[in-house]
């Protein structure tokens, strides 16, 4: 058998050092952005499913759960009546901290949400605008007001809270304490 070796045209050889190069800044590229975003994800705080978070006004602590299936938090309150300030719709409620002491709060009502449920009929939520402190970060937010007290956890801490800033590690609870600089000075 004999092997026929043939040598390359001056074309053929441009085109193929041309296509180690574009292999090459292909490779390079897809490198940069690989590590790009590494670093963005690795720039979340990281969380368990479980976390201590505090609610403004007032800064007290409670036990939440963090919830990637939710689109909104929910915090759970007792006595929630509404009433009229200004014109404007307004919600007065009772949240319960960790410690058992009451705090009475009262915000503006910023829309009525329409929860599905599962096995369940559709329900009416009053929505105020809070403060969520889940370590280091503060957001405020859409939280459903409603009786969580069913609930082991008394805020169910969802997506619109999370989105861009945390992400949750399910191997881990209570791993944070929520110390946030950013949150108003009560």
């Amino acid at each position: 058998m004999l092997l026929q070796v043939r040598s390359m045209s001056r074309g053929e050889s441009k085109l193929s050092r041309g296509l180690m190069k574009a292999t090459f800044y292909l490779i390079v590229i897809a490198s940069s952005i690989l590590a790009a975003a590494t670093a963005f994800a690795s720039e979340k705080l990281v969380v368990g499913w479980l976390e201590k978070a505090r609610i403004f006004p007032g800064g007290f602590r409670l036990s939440a759960k963090i919830d990637t299936g939710a689109d909104n938090s929910s915090l759970s309150v007792q006595d929630l009546t509404w009433f009229q300030r200004e014109g404007e719709e307004w919600v007065r409620f009772v949240v319960i901290d960790e410690a058992g002491r009451q705090h009475k709060l009262e915000k503006k009502l910023v829309r009525l949400a329409r929860i599905k449920r599962h096995s369940a009929a559709r329900q009416e939520r009053a929505v105020a605008l809070l403060g969520i402190c889940v370590g280091a970060i503060y957001r405020e937010v859409e939280v459903n007001l409603v009786d969580r007290s069913k609930f082991k956890y008394p805020l169910l801490v969802g997506r619109s809270f999370l989105s861009g800033a945390l992400t949750v590690d399910p191997s881990k609870t209570f791993s944070v304490e929520p110390e946030c600089p950013g949150a108003p000075v009560e």
